[in-house]
């Protein structure tokens, strides 16, 4: 089975400080690779090296089409603690266009001692958040949760479930709970996108880790939002401001 990405939904430019690549260069990238859409999703004020004030809600101020791709102006949300609480500005939010939620080992405090119980809490908060787009490699052991409960959830409230290409690379230990992750997907039929979560040009459009897990477990295509424009476009118009913000 073969597997067409069309747009990379999760990528950093070197406003996030550890990535290295300008917005132009990314979408070079990603009109060199053939992709019809790219999001910018640089993190968000809790991650040591994040942008300043002002960054995010200047994101609209992007052309809608660049180089002939689409880009879609985003966050890297950091989940802050047990009830799924999110280091996002309300003043940005409006001029967001893509959100993106995710655990990061940042030593909060709020977060120590996780389990099972607690993470699948957490998650479920996440969950009802309307602002959020994707669930970004959750599949970190120290943040397990019930994936049967907790990605059923996720589909009734229209959050896309992501699998990571760089955790492939990156994050190893994740690689088994991204495979349940994946079939927990194909049980319930939840949508999931498949992203490079690339921090530099070269890494843009890249998933072939990602693929080759999802075709080892014949991944029905259908549920792949991010390998049809027209499932992404879909998307789109129905959950995010997209077309409001960004008319041109």
């Amino acid at each position: 089975m073969g597997y067409n990405i069309i747009a990379d939904l999760h990528t950093h430019t070197l406003a996030s400080t550890h990535a290295y690549s300008t917005f132009s260069e990314m979408v070079r990238a990603a009109a060199d690779r053939g992709l019809y859409a790219l999001a910018v999703t640089d993190h968000a004020k809790t991650m040591p090296g994040s942008p300043r004030d002002w960054y995010f809600g200047c994101l609209c101020e992007l052309p809608l089409y660049y180089r002939g791709v689409m880009t879609i102006g985003g966050i890297e949300a950091n989940v802050l603690d047990f009830e799924g609480a999110l280091d996002v500005e309300e003043r940005d939010v409006p001029k967001l266009n893509w959100i993106v939620a995710s655990i990061h080992n940042l030593g909060l405090e709020e977060l120590r001692d996780p389990d099972v119980e607690k993470c699948t809490h957490l998650w479920l908060q996440v969950a009802k958040d309307p602002r959020v787009n994707v669930i970004a490699h959750s599949g970190d052991p120290n943040f397990a949760y019930d994936y049967d409960r907790v990605i059923q959830e996720f589909g009734a409230n229209h959050k896309l479930v992501e699998i990571n290409n760089h955790s492939f690379d990156a994050r190893k230990r994740n690689i088994p709970n991204c495979t349940k992750i994946a079939l927990a997907c194909k049980k319930y039929g939840v949508p999931l996108v498949v992203n490079s979560d690339a921090h530099f040009e070269a890494q843009v459009g890249n998933f072939s880790h990602a693929l080759r897990m999802l075709e080892e477990i014949d991944f029905p295509e259908e549920l792949i939002l991010n390998a049809s424009e027209k499932r992404l476009n879909d998307y789109l118009r129905a959950y995010t401001n997209i077309f409001e913000t960004r008319p041109y």
